[in-house]
């Protein structure tokens, strides 16, 4: 549901942006307006102040009639003077009307007075405007005369919050609200569009309904993509669901037909170049010849409680491929990685043991691997550790150092061997902030008394560095990669004829 979700807030924000927009531009417009038929005022009290007839006179009314008729916005002109009204532009007003009370006053100095009335309409309420002596009247309509949808609403504002000029009769507590918010927005039942400039505040209301109306419009237009982007992510949940479910079945299926070979990848001396052993690695190859990659399938073997079988599988294959060299040279070992499962239950150590009894292994030949994921129960893990020691077994933690807390398991397990991930020794050479981390790994490794295990060794300074700091053994593509057991029994040979046997067992003895 996330794709319509998302859509219909896309729909919600997007209408509310064209809408303010489509507003602003309204209220742009009556500002416009405004200061126009200000501008044109002014021109017009201008040229009544510099009329040179004798005010009140009838060329001095004349000449305000012309000015009037002259100037579109101005209904009427009129002649202040001893404090009231002596005549317009229609003629003598004889002092009957007292000078206007100020209600606001621009920044040019024009006063502004709403609710006027004037002699030649009495019904209309005007808008007064004065300077100095002279003063006219003006149709509200004029501030405000700019083409809207009927459901549109206006209003121009004084700085002071005087409301002089309306359009579509806005709601007067809207208005109020929003200029005293002084920004656009959405105000109960109206979107709002806020204009200001100088003097005047332009405030455009439209009704929640017609932006409701927009809102559809919009999601009309977003909800086929979402839909279709919620069918596709739907499709890919239930493909990778299947893919899943399939490898699962896939899976069983391989076990029971014991798909499953090991490789092995060669553990040599550091000092000497001698390989001394090897680490098992789980391959699965299916019926057409493909190998998957055990990071594919192992953590759904140990969802599904498949691996103890690959488990076992692997130790057979194990005695099956190196039973006679391991018999022929006690020196060589191999490592066997291990699962949590492993750890918790302790039933690989009868595995291994009913496997190399028969086969005339040595249970120190057999190494036992596992990373720090598997002890993430230390007192159960201990337990299967501490037999597995009892029979003769060397414990090695695995990938050392990607755990959450390697220094307590070090601490609490009674392991033999610490092998130091290959992210690690990546970093020799280089000024990656991990790369001061490796030696104090393998200090913290040296002074327990473990035996150190490099993992990934690619290039020769690298084990140069190594051997350096007192590193014994490593693995990795600058040695060899790992082989099937044909290939590597050939690769320990060779090693073993140019640099003769390895010493003992490796182990905690």
């Amino acid at each position: 549901m996330l794709p319509v979700v998302i859509s219909l807030y896309i729909a919600w924000d997007t209408a509310v942006v064209k809408e303010q927009e489509r507003l602003s531009l309204v209220a742009t417009r009556a500002i416009a307006r405004t200061e126009s038929t200000f501008r044109q005022v002014e021109e017009a009290l201008a040229a009544a102040s510099a009329l040179p007839s004798r005010p009140c006179s009838a060329e001095h009314i004349d000449g305000m009639r012309r000015i009037s008729v002259q100037t579109r916005p101005v209904t009427e002109m009129g002649y202040f003077a001893d404090g009231a009204l002596q005549c317009t532009s229609w003629g003598a007003a004889g002092g009957s009307t007292a000078e206007w009370k100020v209600g606001y006053v621009t920044d040019r100095g024009v006063r502004v007075v709403p609710n006027k009335r004037a002699y030649g309409a009495p019904t209309v309420s005007m808008l007064g405007l004065q300077n100095a002596n002279y003063c006219v009247l003006v149709d509200p309509v004029w501030l405000v005369d700019v083409t809207v949808r009927s459901t549109v609403q206006l209003a121009l504002v004084a700085r002071n919050g005087a409301v002089l000029a309306t359009l579509n009769h806005p709601d007067p507590a809207a208005v109020d609200r929003i200029f005293r918010l002084g920004k656009s927005g959405i105000d109960g039942r109206h979107v709002a569009a806020v204009a200001t400039s100088g003097d005047w505040v332009a405030i455009v209301l439209s009704p929640r309904q017609e932006f409701s109306a927009s809102v559809r419009r919009e999601q009309m237009v977003l909800l086929p993509g979402a839909l279709l982007a919620m069918t596709s992510m739907i499709g890919l949940i239930v493909w990778l669901s299947r893919r899943r479910l399939s490898l699962k079945g896939e899976l069983a299926t391989a076990v029971r037909k014991r798909e499953f070979v090991v490789h092995y990848q060669p553990l040599i001396e550091l000092a000497t170049g001698i390989c001394v052993g090897a680490e098992a690695l789980v391959r699965w190859r299916r019926p057409d010849g493909t190998l998957v990659r055990p990071d594919v399938f192992i953590p759904v073997a140990e969802e599904n409680g498949l691996i103890g079988d690959i488990t076992d599988q692997v130790v057979a294959g194990v005695v099956a491929d190196l039973g006679a060299a391991l018999r022929a040279d006690r020196s060589l070992h191999v490592a066997i990685n291990l699962v949590a499962d492993d750890l918790q239950s302790g039933r690989v150590l009868r595995v291994i043991q009913r496997a190399i009894g028969p086969a005339g292994v040595r249970t120190e030949q057999i190494w036992l691997e596992a990373t720090e994921r598997g002890f993430l129960d230390p007192e159960v893990a201990n337990v299967t550790i501490n037999e597995a020691r009892r029979l003769g077994h060397s414990i090695a933690i695995d990938d050392f150092g990607t755990g959450y807390s390697s220094l307590q398991y070090l601490e609490s397990l009674h392991v033999d061997t610490l092998k130091i991930d290959k992210s690690f020794i990546d970093t020799v050479g280089t000024d990656s902030a991990t790369s001061s981390i490796t030696p104090h790994i393998i200090e913290m490794g040296k002074s327990l008394g473990l035996i150190l295990v490099a993992e990934g060794i690619e290039r020769p300074e690298q084990a140069d560095y190594l051997i350096a700091l007192g590193v014994q053994y490593g693995q990795g593509w600058y040695y060899a990669p790992a082989l099937p057991a044909r290939e590597f029994i050939a690769f320990y040979e060779d090693c073993r004829a140019r640099h003769g046997s390895g010493p003992e067992v490796i182990s905690r003895y």
